[in-house]
């Protein structure tokens, strides 16, 4: 069950294509909401909406943040204005608020032929993460060691946030010129490209993005319990098989933190262990900082313990410096509410994936085989 409050739209503090954020007076309180046009239609100043307030009240990981979930008055023309032009594939089917896209897959779309031709991913890297803060050091460090400019498209998967427009890290990546293609499979939905499934949204990302790297990983929000399969980020290990499956190079990014205080994702989180070690078929290439100190004594004991060098093609990397990275990009990203400088080694690990990914893009994987443990 969700909790429904009604209010009205004070003010809309931004305005984006596919997404508003506006202030709300909810009875005698005022509130941040978001609205999703695509969904509801947009809101303006003194709109009555309804509300979902389920999260704020129960003090979720949101923001802070109300959900639009109709607009008074809006039946027919505002809502037709949010509904992308054309399409027949139906996402979040059979909810009131299913969403028609036009599919990149489908055969009115202009990207129908180049899929329908797409035979294998020519051996380029996909790097897939289990945490959607993953992908911006992943691709600042693959950035800065690329031997040549290409193309990266960012495939968001259905993990987490449906709603690709909800991170704010993703537009920042985009408006950077770091990242060129957003694409979202399954269920999520927002990106420059729809896709039916993960394995549709790999050939959209080659034959219609034209990308030379693809990043993968579910949007904010990953789901969690404490139990060795109940996480969302699990998608990882079927997601690595699909890379191989389809001729690419699956780049495993791992969950690694000496910073979260859960004993369970202490050094090698147990997500990436159970992953890793326990689920995915893929012979994926894995890249770990070669830290001197007690982590790095630590996080071997554990890559031992699972048995990941049988398994994969697992290597020890110098971390790249955190701070030049992200020097002269205007990029706020954290992991479970802890910046860079506040767990420096989940955001080491992800750039050395970024690393091995550069490495293998350039044709270099004997270096990396130079330095495998």
């Amino acid at each position: 069950m969700f909790q429904v409050e009604y209010g009205v739209v004070l003010r809309v503090t931004r305005d984006l294509p596919g997404l508003q954020e506006a202030v709300v007076q909810v009875g005698e309180e005022t509130a941040p909401a978001l609205n999703y046009p695509a969904l509801t239609g947009r809101v303006k100043k003194g709109d009555r909406v309804t509300l979902n307030t389920t999260a704020v009240r129960l003090q979720l990981g949101t923001g802070g943040y109300h959900f639009v979930m109709g607009v008074e008055g809006a039946v027919g023309g505002a809502v037709a204005k949010g509904v992308a032009a054309g399409g027949h594939i139906m996402k979040l089917r059979y909810t009131p608020w299913q969403v028609k896209v036009r599919a990149a897959e489908e055969e009115e779309s202009p990207h129908h032929q180049e899929i329908k031709g797409f035979s294998s991913l020519d051996g380029i890297p996909v790097l897939v993460g289990g945490l959607h803060s993953m992908i911006a050091p992943a691709l600042l460090a693959y950035r800065a060691l690329q031997a040549a400019p290409v193309r990266v498209a960012y495939i968001m998967t259905d993990g987490a946030a449906l709603p690709l427009p909800f991170s704010r890290l993703v537009r920042k990546l985009k408006e950077c010129g770091l990242l060129q293609t957003t694409i979202t499979c399954g269920h999520a939905f927002g990106g420059d490209l729809e896709t039916v499934n993960f394995y549709s949204a790999l050939a959209a990302a080659k034959a219609a993005a034209g990308a030379g790297l693809i990043l993968a990983a579910m949007g904010p929000g990953i789901v969690g319990t404490g139990t060795r399969y109940g996480f969302s980020g699990i998608e990882q290990a079927y997601m690595l098989e699909a890379v191989e499956r389809l001729g690419g190079k699956p780049v495993a990014i791992p969950r690694v933190s000496f910073a979260d205080p859960r004993p369970r994702h202490h050094g090698l989180s147990h997500h990436s262990r159970t992953v890793l070690s326990q689920l995915t078929y893929a012979k994926a290439f894995i890249g770990f900082p070669r830290w001197r100190d007690e982590r790095g004594q630590l996080l071997a004991g554990q890559i031992r313990e699972e048995r990941l060098v049988e398994k994969h093609r697992v290597f020890f990397v110098d971390p790249p410096p955190l701070a030049g990275l992200f020097a002269g990009y205007d990029l706020e990203v954290k992991t479970m509410g802890r910046s860079w400088q506040e767990d420096p080694s989940f955001f080491e690990t992800a750039a050395v994936s970024g690393v091995v990914a550069a490495a293998l893009a350039a044709g270099k994987e004997d270096d990396l085989e130079g330095i495998q443990n």
